[in-house]
């Protein structure tokens, strides 16, 4: 059902890919709701994925960029003032990859190289984006921006690795940004800690499916979806939530307040075979 809530405003979304994307999908509310926005990934991205369908199907332009690059963030934030005809009104920054995590390197095993990749992609490309708005004055005063977080931010889940440090730091990155932005030009930054979702990335973790089961048998709203995942960043976008700013808002179905619920604790009969080295040790990284 379309409310109108962003009717007159012009975005930009970074990081959907294909019809699996949360990013994705906030693209269509987005427009659905009455924006009008730019898309944007990693030019690999554009080229493997389905960018320019969607881009197709909502009337507008993608403008392949790496997140971590200054010169194409400049360039994301140049053209879409263009293309849209003026200041943008909400970012998203849904961007997150572990190369420690794709090679099967355990947290106490780490390549550094790595790490320096996964907090520079997950996490520091947030400040680089924010940063580089800024001082184009790209961003319209109440504006909005957005990055995608998980509750391992807080807590130590197996198999997240050094994706739980970059989420950490992004996190301190909205709330730092968040105070300046807010006092210079009313702008205001958050991140939403999500739910496990199916995502094309999320589908290549292993034990992905194990722990979405999980979280939904703690949650007692279950896991959200993607779908629902947009409809809370349309309420974070609109005029609705001008004073929301510097917070981590959890979007789980109240997952990150539990501590045991009745049908996880009815799981606990499996053994650990799955997760015991050859020599008969468990693999806790």
């Amino acid at each position: 059902m379309c409310h109108n809530l962003l009717k007159g405003k012009r975005g930009v979304i970074f990081g959907a890919l294909n019809d699996m994307s949360i990013a994705w999908k906030v693209a269509e509310r987005a427009v659905e709701e009455g924006a009008t926005i730019t898309l944007t990934n990693t030019p690999v991205a554009v080229r493997m994925g389905e960018l320019n369908t969607l881009a197709e199907k909502l009337n507008t332009e993608v403008i392949p960029a790496d997140a971590t690059n200054i010169t194409d963030l400049e360039e994301v934030f140049s053209k879409s003032t263009q293309i849209l005809g003026g200041k943008i009104d909400f970012i998203l920054h849904s961007i997150g990859m572990s190369p420690n995590v794709r090679k099967k390197r355990t947290y106490d095993d780490l390549d550094y190289d790595m790490l320096n990749k996964t907090l520079d992609i997950s996490a520091i490309s947030f400040h680089k984006m924010i940063q580089v708005a800024k001082k184009q004055d790209a961003i319209a005063e109440y504006g909005s921006i957005i990055a995608l977080s998980y509750v391992a931010a807080q807590r130590t889940f197996f198999g997240y690795n050094d994706m739980a440090d970059a989420k950490g730091l992004l996190e301190s990155i909205a709330r730092s940004f968040g105070y300046i932005y807010g006092r210079e030009k009313n702008v205001r930054i958050n991140t939403i800690s999500q739910s496990p979702t199916m995502t094309t990335a999320g589908s290549g973790v292993k034990g992905m499916e194990n722990l979405m089961d999980f979280s939904d048998k703690m949650s007692p709203l279950g896991n959200a979806s993607a779908d629902e995942c947009a409809d809370y960043c349309i309420t974070l976008f609109s005029d609705l939530t001008r004073k929301v700013t510097m917070q981590n808002l959890f979007h789980d179905g109240g997952f990150s307040s539990m501590g045991m619920s009745l049908r996880a604790m009815n799981q606990y009969s499996k053994g650990l075979e799955d997760y015991i080295d050859e020599q008969g040790r468990i693999i806790y990284g």
